[in-house]
């Protein structure tokens, strides 16, 4: 019989981490389910706990996050932000942060939403800061990290983002064509990626994983 678990997630006001969170609630892998954020969301469920928490200094709530599994679903964008130290800030330093208290809590594994394109050797800011991420959270001492590296995210987010909605009316009618080595690059829903999140968390496979967009478009649709 499968041990009961308890999941922490942080960005579940975000697109991915909207659904991942209500996925979280409705599996039966997680008596537990701990929200963390700036501020708390309009959802009340018997088996949900929000903390509400100051990101930049994360560590004062260290004995609250203590989990089985770490979702991280944090990120935003350049523009959204405000600089390339703004946005550093979120997607490289709140994170590795995040990984960093978990592991010493614990957590045995941790599972993020990272971007095509991920490379710490990059030219591109975007894509080094993702890359930064990726290589200072495998230092800690989980035994499973799951790297989702989505392409375009498709769906319904609490903000518009007018890049991404010009991308998708752009890249939407152009998935057909995508075959073979191109499937990476098709756009992904939201949805897809989250659910794709909880059937890793499930295989509970030690060693770092690295989904690519088209591993996690056949990974999320798995019944």
């Amino acid at each position: 019989m499968q041990r009961i678990r308890t999941a922490l997630i942080a960005g579940a006001s975000g697109l991915v981490g909207g659904h991942c969170l209500n996925y979280l609630l409705s599996s039966d892998r997680y008596s537990q389910v701990i929200s963390v954020g700036r501020r708390e969301l309009p959802l009340i469920n018997p088996k949900l706990e929000q903390l509400v928490v100051d990101f930049d200094n994360l560590k004062r709530f260290a004995s609250e996050l203590a989990a089985d599994d770490i979702y991280c679903c944090l990120g935003t964008t350049i523009k959204k932000a405000g600089s390339q130290d703004a946005f550093y800030k979120v997607d490289h330093t709140y994170v590795v942060q995040l990984a960093n208290i978990t592991a010493n809590r614990q957590a045995s594994q941790f599972l993020v939403v990272s971007a095509m394109g991920a490379d710490a050797g990059s030219s591109l800011f975007y894509n080094r800061v993702k890359g930064e991420m990726e290589a200072d959270i495998v230092k800690n001492s989980f035994t499973s990290v799951q790297i989702f590296r989505p392409s375009l995210l498709l769906g319904d987010r609490p903000e518009k983002r007018l890049g991404e909605a010009i991308g998708a009316a752009i890249m939407k009618p152009l998935s057909s064509l995508m075959i073979g080595p191109l499937k990476k690059y098709r756009p992904i829903q939201g949805e897809t990626v989250a659910k794709a999140m909880l059937q890793a968390a499930s295989r509970e496979q030690p060693g770092i994983h690295i989904y690519p967009s088209d591993q996690i478009e056949k990974l999320g649709s798995q019944p």
